[in-house]
């Protein structure tokens, strides 16, 4: 049989009729046509090698395990590439489907704890990475998993042994981007780029892996308030994935610190439009309140509360990011009711930011800064981190402190968030 140009063909002979059901789900996700040949009984896949389809051929036979984990991969892929949320679900059913056919599969439990990852679900994370990583201790893949996990649940210590082994392993894009953001928790900014540099340039699978590191790397210049670098960083990302919405999320970043709310605002909206996710409706939203858009942003900040339904119904845990939100613009109580449960199930330094200010906006700032001392406690130099701080530094009228956290912050990037940067300037000059 001749193949067309750019295509390969996998077999698996004499399929049973549940390796239909998987067929018809490969097709979904690699938007490849279908073929049976009769006179040999085989099903066939057609998996494009180029263009906007996901590469290579599923080798592990159609309907086997191997082959299940592999399309649960390509979904997880989908979610990073486009933002649906649906892709979840779909993930976890041919993982599941996955792990009946073979509960001792690394690759199924790797797939198992990325899902659970991407769904904030930390605990169950670190369970199958060590479950991947105690059936095959010689792959490295687990150990991107459990470090993940560690890191998500406050362990640093370990996630720190374990990246070590995972760069001793496989110094590659996966490894160093770890390295980079556990250098910029602790923060060591310089450290942090200098690895995510290496990720760049060791290259990734998939053009959005690249785009991926180069879109980290533009936020690292960020906190360092670089906008000439981390526009180069942004740029280069949104060329190597086209349309990619963290690069033009971060570009309108870019626009935003320099003044030009509009233009930001057009980048956002478009990012919105395809990619409804929270993090791009607040940040368009914050921008239209900085521009003086009170009621459009209004109006975009309502669909925060739609896409957090949507993302809980495909079991993502959205409790640290919505408390963030409702501390700022919904129901400070909701928000404390939130964060510490999203502090509970993880308390990493991340989720105990969210804990300190929800505390701070429902009117406990003291308990607020305790909080916000923990989420600083690694020595993190992330400006918004500080900005918290600060103002439940001064709430509490802790000065000395407050004015220490506020310059810090304005000190690294004075042009951190067109919303905050001026309140924590004024709040700083209004310090006794």
């Amino acid at each position: 049989m001749d193949l067309p140009p750019g295509l390969r063909l996998s077999f698996e002979k004499d399929p049973s009729w549940e390796d239909r059901e998987f067929v018809d789900e490969a097709l979904g996700i690699y938007n490849a046509p279908f073929l049976r040949n009769p006179s040999y009984s085989y099903f066939g896949i057609f998996l494009r090698e180029d263009g906007p389809v996901l590469p290579g051929t599923i080798r592990a036979g159609l309907g086997g395990a191997g082959a299940y984990a592999d399309l649960g991969s390509a979904y997880l892929q989908k979610v990073r590439e486009t933002g649906d949320a649906g892709f979840y679900t779909r993930a976890a059913g041919v993982l599941a489907a996955a792990h009946r056919r073979a509960p001792n599969e690394s690759a199924v439990a790797t797939g198992l704890g990325t899902l659970a990852l991407a769904r904030h679900d930390f605990r169950a994370a670190l369970t199958w990475g060590m479950t991947a990583h105690g059936l095959a201790p010689e792959v490295v893949r687990p150990y991107g998993v459990i470090v993940d996990a560690q890191v998500e649940l406050g362990r640093y210590g370990a996630a720190a042994r374990t990246l070590q082994r995972m760069v001793d392993l496989k110094p590659n894009l996966a490894s160093y981007a770890r390295v980079s953001y556990l250098r910029e928790l602790h923060g060591d900014l310089a450290g942090a780029l200098a690895a995510m540099q290496d990720a760049v340039a060791a290259g990734g699978d998939e053009p959005e892996n690249v785009a991926y590191v180069q879109s980290l790397l533009g936020d690292l210049q960020f906190q360092r308030g670089d906008l000439a670098a981390l526009r180069v960083a942004y740029g280069r990302a949104a060329y190597e994935f086209p349309g990619y919405a963290p690069a033009i999320a971060g570009l309108a970043r870019v626009d935003a610190a320099r003044g030009r709310l509009g233009p930001a605002i057009s980048r956002l909206r478009g990012v919105v439009e395809r990619l409804p996710l929270p993090q791009y409706v607040i940040a368009l939203g914050e921008d239209e309140l900085a521009a003086g858009r009170g009621a459009v942003a209004k109006r975009d900040l309502a669909l925060v509360g739609v896409e957090r339904r949507l993302l809980q119904a495909a079991g993502v845990n959205t409790d640290a990011e919505i408390a963030l939100f409702e501390a700022d613009r919904g129901s400070p109580q909701r928000a404390v009711t939130l964060a510490r449960r999203a502090y509970a199930a993880a308390p990493s330094v991340r989720s105990a930011d969210a804990l300190g200010w929800a505390l701070t906006a429902a009117g406990h700032p003291a308990d607020g800064l305790a909080y916000a001392r923990r989420a600083l406690r690694l020595g993190s130099r992330d400006p918004l981190f500080l900005y918290h701080a600060g103002m439940a530094a001064r709430a509490a009228g802790a000065y000395a402190a407050a004015r220490t956290y506020l310059a810090r912050a304005l000190s690294l990037n004075p042009r951190f968030s067109p919303l905050y940067a001026p309140r924590a300037a004024r709040a700083l000059r209004s310090l006794p």
